[in-house]
């Protein structure tokens, strides 16, 4: 079985947020680290050569498929902040409708900047996020 390619890597999380050229999406970028380091009181760490993450956990799935993933980070990809929140985003208690101009998938969720959004609704999705992921996997 394949093992997972993104892993967490000793880069500076830093340094690769300082090559941003874009200031707003770099100021964006240094948000969301104090919003996710306060939520999980953990320190981000690169996982891969784009993604920040933060905290970490073993997951196994019934198929058998198992590793180590990020509890929440994000990845400031060409058109959007890609936030990854480990947690059905279809599920009905989270907030969404409150949060501001936003799309969303599986397991992430996108948003031009911040400004877009309500970041006091945007922190309450990622700790509910973060709290149904280690009640998952504790």
């Amino acid at each position: 079985m394949a093992s997972n390619k993104t892993k967490p890597t000793s880069a500076s999380v830093t340094e690769f947020l300082n090559k941003i050229e874009d200031p707003k999406k770099k100021s964006d970028c240094f948000k969301l680290i104090e919003m996710m380091h306060q939520i999980t009181n953990q320190q981000p760490k690169m996982w891969g050569n784009s993604i920040v993450g933060f905290g970490q956990y073993h997951y196994k799935y019934k198929s058998g498929r198992q590793g180590e993933w990020f509890l929440t980070g994000f990845s400031p990809r060409k058109q959007n902040l890609s936030l990854y929140l480990m947690c059905d985003l279809k599920n009905k208690t989270l907030p969404f409708h409150r949060l501001g101009k936003h799309k969303k998938s599986v397991g992430c969720l996108y948003i031009k900047q911040l400004e877009d959004v309500n970041t006091q609704v945007l922190e309450e999705i990622i700790s509910k996020a973060v709290e149904y992921t280690k009640s998952l996997y504790p």
